[in-house]
């Protein structure tokens, strides 16, 4: 099996939540009739709104939402590329390797019901001055234990870009999904796992930020709240 990872980005007119209540419906059973093994919609609506100060926007402009799926192969995609763009003019999609360090096993929904808390997606572009190999064995081999001690994180996926599948595909090398409770959009103290304790946030924080800037340039990063739907697990 291949795991598919598409940006989509809603009409202009349109809000998010009208993107998801349609990627919810039609869209989703046509993914899913087209093939779709699995299937996860996460989309921009307005359950993450108080989350807004943390987006990072660097792509501009954002995208609206995430459909991840597997297939036996990416060779199969087009009819759900074909569905995707129906409820997106917009789409970019890549095939993507994924590792999954902290499985949700705590906040679990119903298959399409939103998942507690919120997800906060990051599109990452490797920065030129690292060579491939030597950047995902510090965000993959280093950083990933940092992340875990370090966060409130109930679910934490990374999906290594293999390679775009679509024309114009902007050049991201990783796709991160990370769940947080939903303290987490307004309180530093809940998002790094420090409640009710200034020194930990500190220190949690600032061992974060250290990790990352090994591998993250900040000009070569969105990060996006969003409400994570698993449709088909």
């Amino acid at each position: 099996m291949e795991k598919l990872a598409y940006l989509l980005w809603k009409p202009e007119a349109a809000s998010g939540d009208a993107l998801r209540d349609q990627l919810l419906g039609s869209t989703a059973a046509a993914v899913l009739a087209a093939g779709a093994l699995k299937l996860q919609l996460d989309v921009a609506d307005s359950a993450v709104a108080p989350a807004a100060p943390m987006r990072m926007m660097n792509t501009r402009p954002l995208p609206d939402a995430l459909a991840t799926f597997w297939l036996h192969s990416h060779l199969d995609r087009k009819p759900i590329e074909k569905a995707l763009g129906a409820a997106a003019p917009r789409i970019s999609g890549y095939l993507v390797a994924e590792s999954e360090p902290i499985p949700n096993v705590k906040q679990r929904a119903r298959d399409g019901e939103r998942t507690p808390g919120y997800a906060q997606i990051a599109l990452i572009q490797r920065p030129p001055r690292i060579d491939p190999e030597h950047w995902l064995q510090i965000w993959q081999g280093s950083h990933t234990a940092v992340a875990k001690e370090t966060q409130s994180t109930f679910r934490y996926v990374q999906n290594a870009v293999v390679r775009p599948l679509t024309y114009g595909a902007p050049g991201f090398d990783a796709i991160v999904e990370e769940c947080f409770p939903a303290a987490a959009m307004t309180s530093q103290h809940a998002f790094y796992d420090a409640l009710g304790n200034d020194a930990k946030l500190d220190s949690n924080r600032g061992r974060m930020l250290e990790s990352t800037a090994r591998f993250i340039d900040f000009d070569r990063i969105d990060v996006i709240p969003m409400s994570e739907y698993v449709v088909k697990s």
